[in-house]
């Protein structure tokens, strides 16, 4: 299977909206966004393979104008006397389809140009133009759809691209235990997930010891889309990734003046860290939510002067360690797909539960031969403690040491996993 096919598995919903709306006879402005690697520009150059009428630019720190003139001349060479002018671009090319991608490096270039492109939609809004904008900087792309931004009421539709499920990871060609693998690196991110090639752990060894390997300054790329200055993010994010989950314990690692919270929030805001609270609400912890970031600040950023000597390899214990925290995730994953219903972590002062929800309760070992009728007492002891006693118990693990029935119970172990996977 090649890149191309690979990056869109689960994306004809997508797809499907974007054909239907650059067929369509009316104008439209639409945006797309999502963090990078996720495989926005990959969307939208497959789906203007079918039509010809179109022009895509993709934009830079500085002079745009210019730039956007120069692709647009290559396929309409009037467009080179006119003044440098979005204005004028636009009415020129009017019913063709453009694409802006990279978008809010024309905001940060140009503070006036959302008011500029809120005019050209009201002028255009008879035509039939088709207008895209594209961004990896989720913050600046949620500030343009949001109700104060001058293209408020303008756009036609909006469309978030997320990250792949680990289901998905089966139209790779992936093994079970391979997957679990990979989508503790790449999560659902097509781009990382195309990069390697099985089995992981050579894979990853050795593009450690690449003098040009991506992986040393990805994270740092990605910060740069969001923030201008990334140092204490880094900080903030290494603190989580190294168990200082609380907001105390985030602030003393990083030993920063002033309130921590509003880095977090940002944090949170781009989907790098979730807050997770307690079932009494009195406090939270914050974990890192992006599968790639997790897996950096793990390996790669504390441990960048042995990468940079083309010295240090992972040992699998300690990645099979970290895998247990994918694991959950998996686990839950599976729980939600199979009993639709909602699933998160139970925790409380004394309290651990890896599954909850409304009808299923359950725990999760990233572990072999583990014994179902000790972790079964152990699940039951704490439901009866928290009220909770009429809910399906379900135990996930590698494997177990032996079968046991219940009415009220699954085990599912790699092999049942699998069949999951699979469909």
């Amino acid at each position: 299977m090649i890149f191309m096919d690979m990056i869109f598995v689960d994306r004809k919903r997508e797809l499907d909206v974007l054909k239907d709306r650059l067929s369509s006879s009316n104008f439209e402005l639409i945006i797309i966004y999502g963090r990078r690697r996720i495989g926005k520009t990959s969307l939208i150059m497959k789906v203007l393979k079918e039509f010809e009428n179109s022009i895509y630019y993709l934009a830079t720190e500085k002079n745009n104008l210019e730039k956007f003139k120069e692709i647009a001349s290559k396929k309409y060479p009037s467009i080179k006397y006119l003044k440098d002018d979005w204005e004028a671009f636009f009415h020129f090319l009017q019913d063709k389809i453009i694409v802006i991608d990279e978008f809010p490096y024309l905001i940060v270039e140009d503070k006036t140009v959302l008011s500029t492109f809120q005019k050209i939609a009201d002028e255009l809004r008879e035509t039939k133009t088709k207008i895209v904008l594209l961004g990896s900087s989720i913050s600046l792309m949620e500030d343009v759809l949001s109700y104060k931004a001058p293209l408020f009421g303008r756009r036609t539709a909006s469309i978030k691209v997320k990250e792949l499920k680990f289901k998905d990871l089966h139209e790779f060609g992936f093994s079970i235990e391979e997957a679990i693998k990979i989508y503790g690196f790449a999560g659902g991110v097509p781009y990382y997930i195309t990069k390697v090639k099985p089995p992981f752990m050579s894979w990853v060894n050795e593009e450690l010891k690449k003098t040009d390997t991506f992986l040393k300054d990805e994270v740092d790329f990605l910060l740069r889309y969001e923030f201008s200055e990334i140092g204490t993010y880094k900080e903030i994010l290494y603190a989580i990734s190294k168990g200082k989950n609380t907001l105390g314990e985030i602030k003393d690692f990083v030993k920063i003046r002033g309130d921590v919270s509003s880095y977090l929030k940002k944090l949170e805001r781009i989907e790098l860290i979730e807050r997770e609270a307690p079932i009494d609400r009195k406090r939270g912890i914050y974990v890192i939510k992006d599968h790639f970031v997790n897996f950096w600040f793990r390996f790669i950023y504390p441990n960048i002067s042995s990468i940079e000597e083309g010295i240090y390899e992972i040992e699998e214990k300690e990645y099979n360690e970290y895998l247990s925290f994918t694991f959950e995730k998996i686990a839950r994953e599976y729980v939600k797909d199979k009993y639709k219903v909602k699933v998160k972590r139970y925790w409380s002062k004394d309290i651990e539960i890896d599954i909850f929800s409304d009808t299923v309760i359950g725990e999760v070992k990233w572990s072999e031969n583990v014994n179902p009728q000790e972790v079964l007492t152990t699940l039951k002891e704490k439901s009866e403690m928290i009220g909770i006693t009429n809910r399906k118990n379900i135990i996930i693990a590698k494997s177990f040491s032996k079968d046991i029935k219940g009415e009220n119970l699954e085990l599912v172990d790699l092999k049942k996993l699998e069949e999951w996977y699979s469909k």
